[in-house]
């Protein structure tokens, strides 16, 4: 018996997921890409992976420039979504007319995220049909703060309007669940379990 393609993804759509865009740059040029095959690994180094389908046109650009960040989209930014998943000129060769700035990598961090992780890569694994990226947390930030592990690579930021630019309490974010975007919502809310 096999495991038909089809009902793995039909599977694997019950788990609701977050959608973020992955981007990167070398040799001067910009590449994104659409991922909901992202999470934190470890808190101590800070480390995150994501996976990255082997015919993705961003993978070459990630290996070469052994950088990549994580930009966790709000329900408000689907259009960009939507524009990194698809093989079109606007995403080619004009980076989806997104706005963004650079952090500590020159990956660009799009504007209006809900949160950024900027990395360099540590190490990549096979995994099937995809490459496993394990990136160690250079600069993150979320509701107009940001860090970096290195003061030193401050100075070569651009960030100083997202440091400006709080998110509003009320964006929430972007999710995917049973193959369709979805907005989460605040008629119910519970806190977690205790820390």
């Amino acid at each position: 018996m096999t495991i038909e393609k089809d009902f793995f993804r039909q599977v694997m759509g019950q788990f609701a997921t977050g959608v973020s865009v992955v981007t990167t740059s070398s040799k001067g040029t910009m590449a994104g890409l659409t991922v909901n095959a992202f999470c934190s690994v470890s808190l101590d180094p800070p480390l995150v992976l994501i996976c990255v389908d082997l015919s993705s046109t961003t993978l070459p650009s990630i290996r070469e420039s052994g950088v990549f960040a994580v930009n966790i989209l709000t329900n408000e930014q689907e259009r960009l979504s939507q524009c990194f998943a698809t093989s079109t000129p606007e995403r080619y060769e004009y980076f989806c007319h997104a706005d963004y700035h650079a952090a500590a990598t020159g990956s660009p961090i799009l504007d209006g995220v809900l949160a950024f992780i900027d990395t360099r890569v540590v190490a990549e694994y096979p995994a099937g049909d995809h490459v496993i990226f394990l990136g160690q947390v250079v600069a993150m930030g979320t509701d107009g703060r940001a860090v970096f592990a290195d003061e030193e690579v401050t100075a070569n930021t651009n960030l100083t309007e997202y440091a400006d630019k709080t998110t509003d309490t009320d964006t929430l974010p972007l999710t995917y669940y049973r193959g369709h975007y979805r907005h989460l919502t605040y008629e119910y809310s519970k806190p977690s379990l205790a820390k």
